[in-house]
């Protein structure tokens, strides 16, 4: 029998568990997964969930999805991704890692980065400098360069399709949005996407759509030698397809976000002199839009979750994604 996920994460959390055991072990969930932090290592179990986006129920199906986390992070962090690890049970059920009985789940197993390091981090500290991005900056625009050409012929309807969902989510009567001069932001940005179709598509046709990283948040970028861009979305190829330009600005606002508006120019200039074919800003600015209400979106379902975890930073967070939205759309002439 297969041991249930709270029998793992009791066992992972356990330093005793490990054949070196470190002095702690640092827990913590999100949406998918539990992770272990100790010292100098990082262990990720992915959660037996299923999701209209993701299906994690199966093992075979956190397998593969183990390995494709650690293939595609490799792209862009491949001094942390250190594999996929096996966690089995022998017959009576005891979990180990010396390969007693059956696999029972699987693990991606990263190097810990230091946290003082991480984008976020110093931008909260207010101790980051122009020149500490340029290395990031470079690694990400050649990436891009490296990338190739994708093609998807419903590239646009699935972004206003994304975009109808996070309607549903912000005008649900519960959080108290349907007021004010949210559903007109909202009308906003769809008729920015329609009216955008066409450039979309072109931009498309000349090779400006890559499968990208995904997530691209301050988070998840590590101001280390050579920097390290961890944790991007494994877990659905549609959701990494975008234009590096759409990604660059989806950086921009989530550091924005955070009190540093200043960063993503310098990006985006990055972008420029290495990708080209830099947008319009009228395109610039649906990108922003329908990015930024996609992360007020994602705040607010938080609020849906069971536990309810950290109740008091949803909302205003989601608050804060709106007004970037709607200063994006501000620069979409009509």
């Amino acid at each position: 029998m297969l041991s249930a996920l709270n029998v793992k994460v009791r066992f992972l959390s356990n330093p005793a568990s490990f054949p070196d055991p470190p002095q702690r072990i640092v827990v913590s969930e999100t949406h998918m997964s539990w992770v272990f932090m100790a010292d100098d290592w990082v262990l990720k179990l992915k959660k037996p969930v299923k999701r209209p986006f993701l299906d994690f129920s199966t093992i075979e199906a956190r397998h593969f999805f183990c390995c494709e986390e650690v293939r595609l992070n490799r792209r862009l962090a491949y001094e942390t991704y250190r594999g996929v690890k096996p966690l089995y049970a022998d017959l009576s059920g005891n979990l180990n890692f010396e390969e007693r009985g059956s696999v029972v789940d699987w693990l991606v197993e990263m190097r810990r980065l230091p946290e003082g390091d991480m984008l976020d981090h110093r931008i909260k500290k207010r101790d980051l400098t122009p020149t500490e991005l340029f290395d990031v900056a470079d690694k990400l625009v050649r990436f891009y360069a490296q990338c190739q050409p994708q093609t998807a012929d419903d590239y646009v309807r699935n972004l206003l399709e994304e975009h109808d969902r996070t309607r549903k989510i912000l005008l649900r009567p519960a959080f108290e949005l349907v007021t004010g001069n949210i559903p007109a932001l909202i009308e906003d940005v769809t008729w920015g996407l329609q009216q955008m179709r066409s450039t979309i598509e072109e931009r498309i046709k000349m090779g400006n759509l890559v499968e990208g990283h995904g997530d691209l948040r301050p988070e998840h970028i590590c101001l280390a030698r050579p920097p390290q861009i961890i944790d991007c979305l494994e877990f659905n190829r549609a959701m990494r397809l975008i234009d590096p330009y759409d990604e660059i600005s989806y950086l921009a606002l989530e550091c924005e976000a955070l009190g540093a508006d200043w960063v993503g120019p310098t990006f985006l200039c990055a972008l420029e002199r290495t990708f080209g074919n830099r947008p319009s800003d009228r395109l610039l600015a649906v990108y922003g839009g329908f990015r930024a209400m996609l992360r007020a979106r994602i705040c607010l379902v938080h609020l849906l979750e069971t536990p309810l975890r950290e109740p008091d930073k949803w909302r205003p967070l989601a608050l804060t994604y709106l007004e970037i939205a709607k200063a994006r759309m501000s620069r979409f002439v009509i």
